[in-house]
């Protein structure tokens, strides 16, 4: 490979890059971060003819000594976007995937204490999941493969690790979790004006696609960290089982109930933070046809439909999840 020479103006400053020209703007950089956004890795590991898949969505943030990159052109303190995202790879390699926390928690690590200008880190992680597909009589013989997958679910796991080199914020969750219930559901009483049109429901169908975003107490590494796969299976069982049983009155109200039931069952967990759109379903005239709508036939309409959300929290505990979830 022929060596690429180094222009003849590379080591003369700009005349953008003078003291003079940039007291004359009168403005000020704000906060600002770099890095390499949705790195797709899948790490397999094998365990003889068992294999075993993670398959994640790394996008990896740092902020810093970035002042002279933004007002002169200086790379001088830049870690370029490619090498983190080599770094990733390399740590699925090294590390492997226990979890996404796990692997989030070395990559802030790594970066924090590795680069001098590097203060602090935010890694974020979408893990999509796979379940095996099971071979007729796989079950009975030891040396049947199973390496075969199909994408299982709907929702997709997320959690985002941000470290300064002191502490750590883990907030974790899931998004496009679809549930429904069919009945134990009503919604009235509720305010009404001149434009009111909405008829009261006594017996309506719930449902709702959960995006969900949990806070982890865990914040220094003096303390032990969470089992951070057992505590992602117990939160979704028990949001699910706080949706399944309470009779709602109001999408609200079985809100509530879910990030409740999570405070008070996982000792981790300090905050939690939904955001549920109503997907509304509508019975159906059947009158013209001469049929009865016994709570039978309905329309699902897409759009528009009520958004709800809300913080529920540990007591005592300040909200630090951001209102909006959209980016996070």
């Amino acid at each position: 490979m022929t060596d690429v020479a180094r222009p003849a103006h590379a080591d003369v400053p700009h005349p953008a890059r003078t003291e003079p020209a940039r007291q004359a703007r009168l403005v000020t950089l704000g906060q600002n971060q770099y890095g390499k956004a949705e790195n797709r890795v899948v790490r397999i590991t094998r365990d003889g003819a068992t294999h075993h898949i993670k398959d994640l969505n790394v996008s990896v943030a740092l902020s810093g000594d970035m002042d002279e990159v933004h007002l002169s052109g200086s790379n001088a303190n830049v870690l370029p976007t490619d090498t983190t995202k080599n770094t990733v790879f390399a740590f699925a390699k090294e590390h492997g995937v226990a979890s996404a926390e796990q692997f989030g928690i070395h990559l802030a690590r790594h970066f924090v204490t590795s680069q001098e200008s590097i203060h602090s880190a935010r890694v974020r992680v979408e893990e999509y999941s796979w379940e095996r597909i099971a071979a007729p009589g796989a079950d009975a013989r030891a040396d049947a493969p199973r390496h075969s997958f199909v994408r299982s679910g709907q929702e997709t796991r997320l959690t985002q690790i941000t470290y300064d080199g002191t502490s750590w914020e883990v907030v974790s969750g899931l998004k496009d979790l679809t549930v429904l219930n069919s009945t134990d559901s009503e919604f009235w009483g509720y305010v009404k004006d001149k434009y009111t049109t909405l008829p009261e429901a006594y017996d309506r169908i719930l449902a709702t696609e959960v995006s969900g975003r949990w806070r982890f107490a865990w914040s220094d590494d003096e303390r032990e960290m969470p089992d951070w796969e057992e505590s992602y299976r117990q939160v979704r069982a028990h949001l699910l089982q706080a949706f399944a049983e309470t009779y709602s009155l109001s999408l609200q109200q079985t809100l509530y109930e879910m990030g409740s039931r999570i405070i008070e069952h996982r000792a981790e967990i300090d905050e939690v933070r939904f955001s549920l759109p109503n997907k509304h379903h509508f019975l159906v005239d059947l009158e013209p046809f001469g049929l009865k709508n016994d709570n039978e036939v309905y329309l699902a309409a897409d759009r528009p439909y009520g958004l709800i959300e809300a913080t529920v929290l540990r007591d005592g505990c300040e909200p630090r999840i951001p209102v909006d979830l959209s980016n996070l």
